[in-house]
């Protein structure tokens, strides 16, 4: 249902039953799915794929031109899942050619006035707080939840049931299941009342905190940490998505409170 003072490229893709509401500009190659609200005053430019059953607030730019200056105008997009809400003055990033798009996953929230580069990945059931800033070819992954204010260097990696403390700076990964605080950034423990929300057993919550005892209290470096819980610990899902996170973190991990 598209309101009065709206404008429509007539080559977007929009389902009929999407509620398009004033001032709402909508470029040409975007696609919005059904059941989907677009406050007043949104700006959905070139390459947006956004889903079903989303609600975009006043004032988000969706898609707009990377703040790079290695776009030269290809051809990229940014995809918004299904169910997810976008607060006010949000702004996400289409894609440059280094992955081709920015992706945002089903049911997430980004609160009002947050800013997702280009090219990043946010998985599912993601909370981004208010004024939150991340940077190009962030990763975070799902159920991950930010505080607000928090500013995310480029190439970063937040792993899945992550708790970010509010005004966090974050220059290194943040390894799955945990809470970071303090400053510098730092682990203060594992995200056991998130983790009990989502219905991990006390058992699994035990082993993952058996394992950031060897990583960040046993006084062994990472590698020789690795090695002691793969070796002395069981094998378990959570247990190996933990051993490969940071073995394949780029930036490094975060470091231990003292």
């Amino acid at each position: 249902m598209k309101q009065p003072f709206a404008y429509i490229h007539p080559a977007a893709k929009i389902h009929p039953s999407v509620v398009i509401e004033p001032f709402v500009t909508i470029d040409q190659n975007v696609e919005i799915g059904e059941g989907t609200h677009i406050g007043s005053n949104v700006t959905i430019m070139e390459g947006a794929r956004i889903g079903k059953n989303c609600n975009i607030f006043p004032g988000a730019v969706i898609s707009g031109i990377p703040q790079d200056l290695k776009f030269k105008g290809e051809d990229t997009v940014a995809i918004i899942g299904d169910n997810t809400t976008i607060r006010e003055c949000v702004t996400v990033n289409r894609g440059t050619a280094s992955k081709g798009s920015t992706r945002v996953g089903n049911n997430c929230l980004i609160m009002a006035y947050s800013h997702v580069a280009h090219d990043c990945v946010v998985g599912n059931n993601v909370i981004i707080s208010n004024s939150t800033q991340i940077a190009g070819e962030v990763q975070v992954d799902d159920f991950a939840v930010i505080g607000g204010g928090s500013l995310i260097h480029q190439f970063c990696h937040l792993g899945a049931h992550v708790m970010i403390q509010g005004g966090s700076r974050i220059n290194k990964d943040i390894p799955p299941y945990v809470k970071a605080a303090r400053e510098p950034i730092s682990y203060v423990g594992v995200n056991s009342i998130g983790l009990r929300r989502r219905n991990f057993s006390n058992e699994a919550i035990r082993e993952i905190q058996d394992i950031y005892r060897y990583l960040y209290l046993s006084r062994m470096n990472v590698s020789d940490a690795l090695d002691a819980i793969e070796a002395e610990l069981p094998a378990t899902r959570e247990r190996d998505e933990i051993l490969l996170f940071i073995r394949n973190a780029k930036r490094g991990i975060i470091r231990g409170y003292v």
